[in-house]
């Protein structure tokens, strides 16, 4: 285990850099921070969801998924380092496979909403997307892994897959885009 931080404060920011977990000093709105600031962010959006009412075993899933993105998070602050492998993303598409089987098929586009944990599921799998976003611009530049990429991919599917869910389990129902409406 590292050291714990025992100061909040440091000033060693203050100059606009920030330390890697490998000790290196980049500028805070370099590509590699803004992708794992940006999983750090997509980690609190699923803390807002699980702070929802859920069924369980949708919280255990994404109380799991929390740590996996810790430790992505850590891979990407770590130049070299590896924390999600592929038997993850497998884990996940099994997870998306088991959620999705039920749904109808769809005919029409979803809109964000459907009840409160669906919505703030449709919130997390957009701050997801730019992780993604983020992570593959990282990859333009530096290494990356792919699994990172394929991970954030995956779970940007899943939480899609569970704000359907959680829209039908909260007898909202999903919101359709109306693409025949009239301006009003």
């Amino acid at each position: 285990m590292g050291n714990r931080l025992s100061k909040i404060y440091t000033r060693t920011g203050d100059d606009g850099t920030t330390g890697l977990g490998d000790g290196t000093r980049v500028a805070k709105d370099s590509a590699r921070v803004n992708a794992y600031g940006t999983v750090d962010e997509a980690n609190s959006a699923i803390g807002l969801l699980l702070a929802a009412e859920l069924p369980d075993d949708v919280r255990d899933l994404l109380t799991a998924i929390q740590h996996q993105l810790f430790d992505l998070g850590g891979e990407l602050c770590i130049p070299g380092h590896a924390a999600i492998d592929d038997a993850d993303i497998d884990r996940l598409e099994a997870h998306l496979d088991r959620y999705n089987e039920p749904l109808p098929p769809l005919k029409d586009f979803i809109l964000p909403g459907g009840g409160e944990a669906a919505a703030r599921c449709h919130v997390a799998r957009t701050v997801v997307r730019r992780a993604e976003r983020d992570t593959v611009a990282l990859s333009r530049h530096e290494a990356v892994r792919p699994q990172a990429v394929r991970y954030l991919n995956r779970l940007s599917d899943l939480l899609f897959v569970l704000a359907r869910v959680l829209a039908r389990a909260s007898g909202h129902g999903e919101v359709l885009w109306r693409h025949e409406r009239r301006s009003r």
